[in-house]
């Protein structure tokens, strides 16, 4: 009956500390889902993820736009005023001054390239490939923004529970101050015992103010991670909820069409292998067809040689087609051709590494998350245990049955068993949201 009178204290004075504590903050609650929505509508990686996938669709668009024919316009109008001085072959001389001469050109050509090695389809495949890979990479961003959104928002949560527990150590500490101080002044206690319990609430007090700073540059990191004012301020929830139905070999079976490090490097083979493409395409001839309408007039007010003409004027339409034939240019397009091959093959054993090192991370996490969840089990049946352990210390020690020592070691007990129980918490969480973030479920 004592025991839960004792841990009704207990209990009633830490959620006391909690609520004077929880009004040094603003009401406002921060859900983690809230917490994710706002970072994917704000957060500037995954923005300027979005600018080079909508880069990506722009040249997407203007794809076809390879087949078409260029067409250009030129024109140009000159004014000239000269003088002249000619000495014929027969002595005879001419000068001229103030001769103004006008010419007008005008021209529009078409040029169209019909066959250049299929690069022109190349060209545009590569445009649809460079959209996929632009929206995998944002998927890719999205999916490790979340995680870090999930890990951050969590990592407040967990240190908002440790700091609770500094709350309840204090309120432990304050009783024990008093039960040492009440038997130093009824003559059977010491005053090494009240001064050590001082000194240990002071240290519970510290150790305060350190977590309250820790949790506000956690909370700075998360406005970050949501791009939101640095003065936001909300409270967190209470608790980390755990997904327990995670299947390994289901994860793994699906690995390589889930993950998104993965997709965006089979991504990079696809478009290694069009540049193969491209380099071969330049061993085989270009054939253009190209058109010209041209106009041109001069008008000269005089002429020092009677045969210039005063004035001319032409225009027409001409047309034709061109063929470049590649013979030999010192193998240089034999080179390129074996660069795009050799970055075809590296872009596999890219992806072969890749694939493993994730395969590794997931086993890696799954394992953490295993071990974790025993221990999880273990320090939640045993908090009562170090509980029970501390209450039957507290009341042997107000009997003068034990020392303050043990009194001592079996608050610390409660204290780390408190510790582990929250550590072995965050970290299956944080080895769930690896698994979840390898797994690409984030953007599914």
């Amino acid at each position: 009956m004592q025991m839960k009178t004792y841990l009704f204290f207990l209990a009633v004075s830490f959620s006391q500390i909690s609520s004077a504590q929880d009004s040094l903050y603003l009401k406002d609650s921060l859900t983690v889902e809230k917490a994710i929505a706002t970072a994917l509508q704000n957060n500037y990686d995954i923005i300027l993820s979005r600018n080079d996938s909508a880069v990506a669709a722009l040249d997407y668009a203007y794809r076809d736009y390879a087949f078409l024919p260029r067409v250009n316009a030129n024109t140009g109008y000159l004014l000239n005023h000269n003088a002249q001085n000619i000495t014929l072959a027969d002595g005879t001389k001419r000068n001229r001054n103030g001769i103004k001469a006008s010419n007008l050109n005008a021209s529009v050509g078409l040029n169209w390239v019909v066959f250049d090695g299929f690069k022109m389809f190349v060209t545009r495949e590569k445009a649809e490939e460079f959209l996929r890979l632009g929206s995998l990479l944002t998927r890719r961003q999205v999916n490790n923004t979340v995680a870090d959104v999930i890990k951050n928002y969590y990592n407040i949560v967990r240190q908002k529970q440790q700091l609770k527990t500094i709350i309840e150590q204090m309120s432990i500490n304050e009783d024990r101050y008093k039960l040492a101080k009440y038997r130093l002044d009824i003559g059977v206690g010491v005053k090494p015992d009240v001064l050590q319990a001082q000194i240990d609430l002071n240290a519970q007090k510290a150790a305060q103010l350190n977590q309250l700073t820790l949790i506000e540059q956690l909370k700075q990191n998360l406005n970050h991670l949501m791009n939101v004012r640095a003065d936001t301020r909300y409270e967190v929830s209470d608790s980390i909820p755990i997904q327990l139905n995670l299947t390994l070999g289901e994860i793994v079976e699906s690995l390589e069409e889930t993950n998104t490090e993965l997709q965006v490097t089979r991504k990079n083979i696809d478009l290694a292998g069009l540049a193969v493409k491209e380099r071969k395409a330049e061993r085989f001839p270009t054939v253009a067809l190209a058109s010209a309408y041209n106009f041109t007039r001069a008008n000269n007010n005089s002429v020092v040689n009677p045969t210039q003409p005063l004035f001319s004027q032409n225009r027409g339409l001409n047309y034709g087609i061109s063929a470049s034939i590649p013979i030999f240019n010192g193998l240089n397009t034999r080179r390129l051709i074996q660069q795009a091959e050799l970055s075809v093959n590296y872009q596999k054993s890219l992806y072969e590494n890749q694939k493993s090192l994730i395969t590794t991370d997931l086993y890696n996490a799954f394992k953490t998350f295993d071990l974790q969840k025993q221990s999880l089990v273990l320090e939640e049946s045993n908090i009562d245990l170090v509980k029970e352990n501390l209450f039957i210390a507290r009341e042997r020690y107000r009997l003068a049955a034990t020392t303050f020592l043990e009194l001592r070691e079996a608050q610390r007990s409660l204290e780390e068993a408190y510790n582990r129980l929250i550590t072995a918490r965050y970290n299956m969480k944080v080895a769930e949201t690896e698994i979840q973030r390898l797994r690409g479920a984030f953007v599914q």
